[in-house]
């Protein structure tokens, strides 16, 4: 029986994550992401 409710929570779980990521990429999210991660990364090994 949990195979039977599990499958299918998986597959929402997994299109809705999927939908997230294209919509975050559309909307130029992503660029965003980017140029936060490389500032914290250059101010931790003090470049930034």
């Amino acid at each position: 029986m949990k195979k039977k409710i599990l499958l299918p929570l998986a597959i929402i779980i997994f299109a809705a994550a999927v939908g997230m990521l294209v919509y975050g990429a559309v909307t130029g999210q992503a660029a965003d992401v980017f140029v936060k991660a490389a500032r914290i990364c250059m101010e931790c090994i003090g470049l930034g």
